[in-house]
């Protein structure tokens, strides 16, 4: 959720006001912040140094939701589960970690966090996170007999989460998507010839994908939507929506298609709605992960941790 709109803003100045202490931030790997209080020992207990809060992201996503059942299952009463956005979330972490004080968010793989800080999963006993997720392509139906060379590519398209964090840290770091995406694009000719190899390009035919606004995903539309255009010559619109407009775009025919579906967990539920209106191509990641993220600095290891 590289695209922070205003409305994320007042979130972010909003989560740092009531957060006093526990907004986060961020600092190079490598680079030690100094000062703050970095553990439970200073104020007797983890939920005290954070106020009892997780900051989580957009409310409804999947991760927000298997967070809500953590809450209940490890019996977390007197936590609260703070609902905002991407980059909110992000921008309260930057901040933590910059000034080295606790903070405990959502997180997942792949994400810039990870690579800009030194952050680590809280370990989940009760598995209500559940195991490692993949991100599937997920096309219309009837794309693949109207737009075959779309469909070719698109079918074959896969990468590794290195290679997402690298387009999502350059991202975060400045550049625009559209840059970031071509600029991996070239420096990584030979996978992306793979791709396209033996599919034709057409003469401008227009293609729409639908994202959702997180930095994984505005990573990953791009880089195929530059491909698209560079090498197969294609027009491509990109939308960009909430998880379910995207999958409610593609079930009706209004959008061609996404890489952007988290499953089996993150997007359950619209795959048991509307899976049948749509093909699943398969991933074209592997090897993400959900859960509770925290600096490396906290002195915790478990969600249990979080009860004492």
């Amino acid at each position: 959720m590289k695209k922070a709109t205003l409305k994320g803003l007042a979130v972010a100045l909003g989560l740092s006001m009531v957060m006093a202490g526990c907004s986060s931030a961020g600092t190079p790997q490598g680079n030690e912040p100094s000062g703050g209080d970095t553990g439970s020992a200073a104020s007797g207990s983890v939920g005290a140094t954070v106020d009892h809060k997780i900051i989580g992201i957009d409310p409804g996503a999947g991760l927000m939701k298997a967070t809500e059942k953590v809450l209940s299952e490890y019996e977390l009463k007197d936590w609260e589960l703070v609902e905002g956005s991407s980059a909110a979330m992000t921008a309260a972490l930057t901040q933590a970690y910059k000034d080295k004080k606790p903070i405990i968010v959502t997180g997942w793989t792949p994400h810039w966090m990870f690579s800009k800080f030194e952050m680590k999963y809280l370990e989940d006993p009760k598995g209500i996170y559940g195991q490692d997720e993949q991100i599937h392509t997920i096309v219309r139906k009837g794309l693949k007999e109207e737009q075959p060379s779309a469909y070719a590519f698109l079918d074959k398209f896969a990468w590794t989460p290195a290679d997402m964090e690298k387009v999502m840290l350059d991202i975060e770091n400045g550049k625009k998507p559209e840059e970031a995406a071509a600029e991996w694009v070239k420096n990584n000719e030979a996978t992306v010839n793979k791709w396209v190899e033996g599919v034709q390009p057409v003469n401008g035919q227009k293609l729409t994908l639908a994202y959702v606004a997180w930095d994984s995903e505005i990573a990953s539309t791009n880089v195929v939507k530059t491909v698209l255009e560079q090498k197969l010559n294609y027009k491509v619109e990109l939308s960009q929506v909430e998880a379910g407009p995207m999958w409610v775009g593609v079930a009706n025919g209004d959008v061609d298609g996404m890489v952007a579906a988290w499953l089996p967990t993150t997007h359950a539920d619209y795959m048991e709605k509307l899976g049948k209106d749509v093909e699943d191509l398969g991933p074209n990641l592997e090897g993400t992960k959900l859960g509770l993220a925290v600096p490396t600095y906290m002195d915790i290891t478990s969600i249990e941790d979080l009860k004492k």
